[in-house]
């Protein structure tokens, strides 16, 4: 009797071709599948295997870069690429089909096609948009075959199959149905375009020399200083002593409250500074130059300065938002540039400055003080073995000691941890911090933790700690690793870890560490300096205290592209060659597309702007007023807001009706509402995420009111408002409660979906696995209100930013499944299946 193993993922045919095993039965040993067989066969049988074909259910699976074999037997095995693919496949036609019923019949969200956009399309009436749609049906279901029959899935063999997949894996349903649509849209367009202008479209899409777009940066001649070094070392404050001895200079943060941190300093000391973000504009009464705190996107590049200041640099390879970065670097009229950051961006710095021809000085700083992880985390045990109940042993939060700072990834749960804390520690405060707080309060509460003469030993904060903040801190202790990206339950980049652990140990400014060392009062001589505090950072629960060690042992690789978007005036002029009704959401997506890079740059990614471009199309606006609403900090994901953007689209177009309080969708009722007259948590909970929407309108009406100053005229009073809708958000929070089983619950479900996935089981039935997860509802450090699409200033020529962090695609296709109304839903296992184990070469 001979017992083989099955090897994973291949039928025994391809695994041993040159043996034909004669009919065999499953023989199954501690959990393992072995076959029992008669004597080997010599001879090949007159049958042979057939290849895939319909009424086929399972083939086995190749290693080969983007193909596989079509060979397999009638079983469906677990975890085989057939599986993933076809399942795929049966999404892309189920996709299809809807946005062909959505365009033609539409929904109770968006109205049927209208002859305008069929215009855009190319197509004359619904008849012949009915028949281009079955056509490219057609072209889909086509691609999705060769895929499943032959294998082709890379982008040279089967480019439609590889961009819907690309779109699946990086943006889940929404990225995939947003793809389908351009796809739609390109294959109705595509045949209307002479050679020469796809060879205009070709030559505005070539982005390899960006540093081209800046000719008046370009005649000067800029030293850069370039400091690099660990958390806590000193970098910021050597760049800032430099600008303040400066006449005029630019401070460029990552966030607005290090750009208002920045003002508040140099204001007090009597250096006249104005504040430019998003959102708010201050400045200074009677002073003609002044220096300017700013957040990365808003840098003036028409302003001749003598220093600039441009913090965390290492942020110019962020996917998302690192344009912004690459554009204060190459474009920024400084004498001189000093970035501060991370020691990862030294050579590609080093690529840009020799590209540019300025020169480079770098500065090494090391540590003020040691850092170093904690032999355990605060409880034994693993997140996922907590069953939730009271144990005093276990309870991380009775563990916490002076000086502790617990990084959690949601609102709601930060001003839960404050009242876990205060109710655990009697007598002691818990201060509060996290991006969105309005900067006022955000300093309050950051003075506060460091005064150590009072009660406020403990801080509750968003990991917004990592980027600048000067705090206090003896522990940082992780209450988890992981967080939800927006799309995806990540464990944290070890960056963004190392980052937030070495806020541990933190000095309240590098000025106590650099400066002159404390005096002997009993002889006035310098007394010997005291060693600098260690820093310690550990976790809550034990298998986060893992991924924490493995981190911080390590480096994090250097830098090797600086991301880049095309300027609005490349946009605008690209925009030029599409007939006028031409959908804009497919020309920013051909323009990006099309674009031809060089091996220092890489495109950043188009967030939500395609979907914001779909639902302001019926309004008459220029192409630069177009543009401006995509760069607008605009959340899809949060009901009503396709509304609200519409009334402010509709407002601009018809140059009227401006006034906050003509505008009814902003649902200024809410303010009417006495949260302290909700009885249950969960109506307040409910209360506060609504309120947090209005914040979040308010805020786009007082970003659009810089923008468009002749409509939206009604400035002070949003102001006003705004600080009304703070307030009551505050009020809620405060009341919020630490629910633990609820939180150890969820974090069980989640634990066990990542296991199931590593593992590859449990994923037969279904094509994804609904994870519904919180929403990190604090503002993340890699987004400011300054973060999409950077327009043109109209005095210099330059690419300067109007913009705002998050949004997604809801409206898109105007209907969504019920999973997909929760926050953060998530398509696990599928789309892992495609990331992992057949990505495109």
């Amino acid at each position: 009797m001979t017992l083989i193993s099955r090897r994973s993922g291949q039928c025994a045919f391809c695994t041993f071709r040159s043996l034909i095993w004669p009919g065999s039965s499953p023989l199954t040993f501690n959990g393992r599948s072995f076959h029992q067989s008669r004597p080997v066969a010599r001879t090949f049988p007159k049958s042979r295997r057939k290849k895939y074909s319909e009424s086929s259910e399972s083939y086995g699976v190749s290693n080969h870069n983007g193909s596989y074999k079509g060979y397999g037997t009638p079983k469906d095995t677990e975890g085989r690429a057939r599986t993933a693919f076809r399942k795929f496949e049966q999404t892309i036609m189920q996709e299809v089909r809807t946005l062909k019923k959505t365009l033609i019949n539409g929904t109770i969200y968006v109205k049927p096609v209208g002859e305008e956009e069929m215009k855009g399309w190319g197509v004359g009436c619904k008849e012949e948009l009915l028949v281009k749609l079955r056509e490219f049906e057609d072209v889909i279901a086509a691609a999705g075959r060769r895929a499943t029959e032959r294998g082709e899935i890379n982008k040279a063999s089967n480019p439609i199959f590889c961009k819907l997949k690309d779109a699946y894996i990086t943006k889940d349903t929404r990225g995939l149905q947003d793809e389908i649509r351009y796809a739609f849209t390109h294959f109705t367009l595509s045949g209307r375009f002479s050679e020469e202008a796809l060879a205009n479209h070709q030559r505005l899409a070539d982005f390899r020399y960006p540093i081209e777009w800046y000719p008046a940066t370009r005649a000067m001649q800029r030293t850069f200083h370039l400091h690099v070094g660990p958390t806590n070392s000193g970098k910021t404050y050597h760049a800032l002593q430099r600008l303040e001895a400066a006449n005029s200079g630019i401070y460029a943060g990552p966030l607005r409250l290090l750009a208002h941190e920045v003002y508040t300093r140099f204001n007090a000391k009597g250096k006249p500074c104005s504040l430019i973000t998003g959102e708010e504009r201050r400045i200074p009464e009677g002073a003609k130059d002044t220096m300017k705190s700013c957040t990365v996107e808003m840098v003036p590049l028409n302003s001749k300065v003598d220093v600039a200041v441009i913090d965390e640099i290492q942020m110019i390879g962020d996917e998302d938002r690192g344009w912004a970065w690459t554009q204060a670097v190459l474009g920024v009229q400084a004498k001189e540039v000093h970035l501060c950051g991370e020691v990862r961006t030294t050579d590609l710095i080093k690529k840009l400055c020799a590209m540019m021809g300025d020169k480079l000085v770098i500065h090494n700083y090391e540590r003020l003080g040691k850092l170093q992880v904690m032999a355990k985390s605060l409880t034994p045990r693993h997140s996922s073995e907590r069953d939730g109940t009271p144990n005093k042993d276990n309870d991380p939060v009775k563990k916490l000691e002076k000086g502790d700072a617990v990084i959690l990834f949601s609102r709601i749960r930060i001003h839960a941890m404050k009242n876990a804390i205060e109710k655990h520690h009697k007598g002691k405060r818990c201060a509060i911090v996290y991006g969105s707080l309005p900067p006022e309060t955000r300093a309050q509460q950051a003075a506060l933790f460091n005064d150590p003469d009072n009660d406020y030993d403990f801080l509750a904060a968003s990991n917004a700690v990592g980027m600048g903040l000067n705090l206090s801190i003896k522990r940082v202790i992780l209450e988890s690793v992981s967080r939800n990206n927006g799309t995806d339950f990540i464990t944290l980049p070890l960056s963004e870890i190392k980052q937030i652990a070495g806020r541990a140990g933190r000095y309240k400014t590098a000025r106590d560490a650099i400066e002159a060392g404390p005096v002997d009062i009993t002889d006035g001589i310098p007394a010997k300096p005291t060693e600098p505090p260690v820093g310690l950072v550990t976790t809550f629960y034990k298998n986060d205290h893992e991924i924490l060690s493995s981190a911080m042992s390590k480096d994090a690789a250097q830098m090797t592209t600086a991301g880049i978007f095309p300027p609005a005036n490349v946009i605008e002029r690209f925009a030029e060659y599409f007939p006028k009704s031409t959908p804009f959401s497919y020309v920013i997506l051909r323009l990006h597309e099309l674009g031809s890079l060089s091996n220092q740059f890489h495109l950043c990614q188009l967030k939500e702007q395609a979907a914001i471009a779909d639902i302001i199309q019926e309004f008459n606006l220029t192409i630069r007023n177009r543009l401006i609403f995509l760069a607008a900090p605009v959340s899809l994901r949060d009901p009503g807001v396709v509304n609200v953007v519409k009334a402010f689209a509709r407002c601009v177009s018809e140059n009227t009706g401006g006034h906050i309080l003509n505008i009814h969708e902003l649902s200024l009722e809410l303010l009417d509402e006495d949260p302290d007259t909700f009885t249950r948590q969960q109506d307040r909970e409910m209360y506060v995420r609504s309120i947090e929407r209005l914040h979040k309108n308010i805020t786009l009406y007082l970003w659009l009111s810089y923008r468009f100053t002749g409509v939206f005229h009604s400035q002070a009073l949003a102001f006003h408002i705004k600080g009304l809708v703070e307030e009551k958000i505050d009020l809620c929070l405060a009341k919020a409660e630490w629910q633990e089983k609820a939180r150890i619950k969820a974090m069980k479900r989640n634990v066990e979906l990542l296991n199931a996935l590593s593992e590859d089981k449990g994923v037969t039935n279904a094509s994804s696995v609904d994870v519904p997860l919180e929403k990190n509802d604090f503002e993340d450090p890699k987004e400011s209100l300054d973060s999409k699409i950077p327009p043109v200033d109209e005095t210099s020529g330059n690419s300067t930013m109007y913009s705002d962090a998050e949004a997604s695609s809801e409206a898109q296709s105007g209907i969504r499944d019920a999973s997909d109304k929760k926050f953060g839903t998530l398509r696990i296992p599928l789309r892992a299946k495609l990331r992992g184990r057949h990505a495109s070469p």
